[in-house]
């Protein structure tokens, strides 16, 4: 009985070490969000939609142009300070003056997500890829009386391939020249596997 007691010691202070030491490994907390890139010299710094301006503790093996859109994987330190712990680029486009219909492509996407915030149109997408680049854009229809946006999708030829997911985000400030007064109200039109798809949405 002795011997049994101690082996069951000897298994709980093993089992109490192995868990302390798990707990220690416990990942920090982090945040992912879309923001734009701010360059100052060669120092960078991150504008989220709502304004806020975050600075890295330390630059990051990153070299992207001031006004690029990102997917920043961060942990919040004090402040407005924060640790980097991913930047991933993403399609950064702005609403083409001229180009509709004639420019226009209509290959359909799988639609996940479609938002506005700051002054950006954000999109998640999924794709069918291969090995063959897809082409995007935002197209405006002029000849509409109200302002209507199209999504163009163009799969470039590329044969059929494996779901990837795509992200995107429009400037939309050429809009404001529209009225002075916002919200600014408008039609976003994507073409899904199951036909055309209508969002009205608004630039605040």
């Amino acid at each position: 009985m002795k011997g049994y007691k101690r082996s069951f010691w000897v298994f709980m202070s093993v089992f109490l070490f192995f868990s302390c030491e798990k707990g220690q490994e416990r990942m920090e907390n982090y945040l992912v969000e879309f923001a734009t890139v701010i360059k100052e010299n060669s120092k960078y710094h991150f504008k989220l939609d709502n304004g806020r301006v975050l600075i890295p503790d330390e630059s990051k093996q990153y070299s992207g142009e001031g006004g690029q859109r990102v997917i920043l994987n961060y942990t919040p330190l004090e402040g407005d300070a924060i640790k980097i712990n991913s930047v991933s680029n993403i399609f950064t486009g702005t609403i083409q003056e001229d180009g509709f219909p004639q420019n226009y492509s209509n290959d359909p996407v799988k639609i996940q997500s479609v938002w506005v915030s700051g002054e950006w149109l954000n999109l998640i997408m999924e794709i069918e890829y291969f090995n063959v680049p897809h082409k995007i854009a935002l197209l405006r229809d002029y000849s509409s009386r109200s302002t209507d946006l199209y999504f163009s999708h163009s799969s470039n030829n590329d044969p059929p391939g494996y779901p990837k997911k795509m992200y995107a985000s429009f400037f939309l400030s050429d809009l404001r020249g529209e009225t002075e007064n916002p919200p600014i109200p408008f039609r976003l039109f994507i073409n899904s596997h199951s036909g055309i798809r209508l969002f009205e949405l608004e630039l605040q």
